[in-house]
């Protein structure tokens, strides 16, 4: 699939990318050959192949979900700027 300079003015403007005149052709020769390739995967014949989330197959570790407050309020709220009767205090925000 080849790329113009129309094609990378819009995709530059969709990911609100300043990209220069001069760099335009360029880019869209990188681009082209990127989907290129992603093309030739299309070829790879994966029926029957399991998705998988690593390349060895390792469980996953598992942990007790329980619910704990942490443990440490005090410490918590030290990183606050500010703090009142035990919680954040934030500015009040309405539109």
């Amino acid at each position: 699939m080849a790329l113009d300079k129309a094609t990378v003015t819009k995709i530059a403007r969709l990911a609100r990318l300043r990209v220069a005149e001069t760099e335009k052709d360029g880019l869209a020769g990188e681009l082209s050959n990127i989907l290129s390739f992603i093309e030739q995967l299309d070829e790879v014949d994966t029926k029957g192949v399991e998705p998988m989330t690593s390349v060895v197959a390792v469980p996953l570790r598992r942990r007790t979900d329980e619910v704990t407050d942490g443990g440490k309020p005090e410490d918590i709220l030290a990183n606050a700027p500010e703090a009142t009767a035990g919680f954040f205090t934030i500015p009040k925000v309405i539109e």
